[in-house]
């Protein structure tokens, strides 16, 4: 095997070691609850009330909706130091009209579930990934796309 090969596959595989998983049940009950909510009749998040290019690991293209909770935080225009438990953000990533992710972000209590998808549904990540928790650190309690009154 050449060495670059041989770097290929390591890379591959260390890749898919890091997907953090912790509660897969947990996703799935998640997903269902959402999709069952039909979320994409919600709200969708300020900035994007239509599908918008992204540079973002989510999809070349990605579609933003929040629930009821966010909205009226939204709606409320005070500024909050974190956002409410039960505030729920679905996220989905395409690839051309291909859906390829759907992420999803939970406040609970103790803080932030969340959970990523493949485009059928099945949960690629779960809990709070250092991957998730890595990247969103950056956005008001960790919600990167949009802030607590824009």
């Amino acid at each position: 095997m050449t060495r670059s090969l041989l770097l290929v596959v390591v890379v591959a595989v260390a890749t898919m070691a890091c997907r953090q998983n912790d509660d897969p049940e947990g996703a799935r009950a998640l997903f269902d609850r959402v999709d069952a909510a039909s979320f994409r009749t919600w709200r969708r998040a300020p900035g994007y009330e239509q599908r918008r290019k992204s540079t973002a690991p989510h999809g070349g293209a990605v579609d933003i909706y929040v629930n009821e909770t966010i909205a009226g935080v939204l709606d409320a225009k005070k500024p909050l130091a974190t956002w409410p438990e039960g505030s729920v953000i679905v996220k989905e990533g395409f690839d051309g009209d291909d859906r390829e992710i759907v992420a999803v972000m939970e406040k609970r209590p103790g803080g932030w579930f969340w959970a990523e998808y493949d485009g059928d549904g099945d949960v690629l990540y779960s809990g709070t990934p250092d991957t998730c928790t890595g990247c969103h650190a950056s956005g008001d309690d960790f919600v990167r796309a949009f802030g607590f009154s824009k």
